[in-house]
């Protein structure tokens, strides 16, 4: 991995503050992305919709390793940002480009059918890896699954997070080797 190449980095972010963090992001002109939903919210004794996080503290910035690391020595942020490691590898996990793009297709659909499932929710070691044919998801890759007796994809993000379509036909799914 060269240090100016660019990935996507999954950032674990301390005191949910995942949203001040993607505002700094933004201001520098660099892509991120946190997976929202629309939650009910209590607020002075009312219910309020509100849009938030999914998954708190964690957001993912494309970028290069030496940007990040220049953020962590001079940001008002550094203190709130660091990398996610594997416990195997013991490296920085980055996310490769195209899992990613099919992630943040399915996630970035803020649709009250979509599940959030952590790695450990699901098995995406069992059932086929599948890229769907048709409809909005067409072109998403990921593990054909059933969840709540529909068969979906799941866009797993290794060890970090995973996320299932809405219901998906057998017709618009094909098997394809990984």
């Amino acid at each position: 991995m060269k240090e100016n190449d660019k990935h996507w980095y999954p950032i674990r972010v301390t005191y949910s503050q995942e949203m001040k963090v993607k505002s700094y992001f933004d201001a520098c002109q660099i892509a991120s992305f946190i997976p929202m939903r629309y939650s009910e919210i209590q607020c002075n004794g009312q219910s309020k919709i509100k849009l938030v996080p999914v998954i708190h503290n964690l957001v993912f910035v494309y970028c290069t390793k030496n940007e990040i690391e220049q953020i962590k020595r001079e940001s008002s942020i550094s203190s709130k940002i660091r990398y996610i490691i594997d416990k195997e590898t013991k490296q920085i996990i980055t996310i490769p480009d195209k899992q990613m793009q099919d992630f943040i297709s399915v996630a970035g659909n803020i649709d009250e059918q979509i599940l959030y499932l952590t790695s450990q929710e699901v098995a995406l070691k069992k059932g086929d890896y599948v890229r769907i044919t048709g409809g909005i998801w067409k072109g998403i890759e990921g593990k054909l699954v059933r969840i709540k007796k529909n068969l979906r994809v799941v866009v797993s993000l290794q060890g970090i997070a995973a996320v299932a379509t809405t219901s998906i036909h057998p017709s618009l799914v094909e098997k394809i080797e990984k």
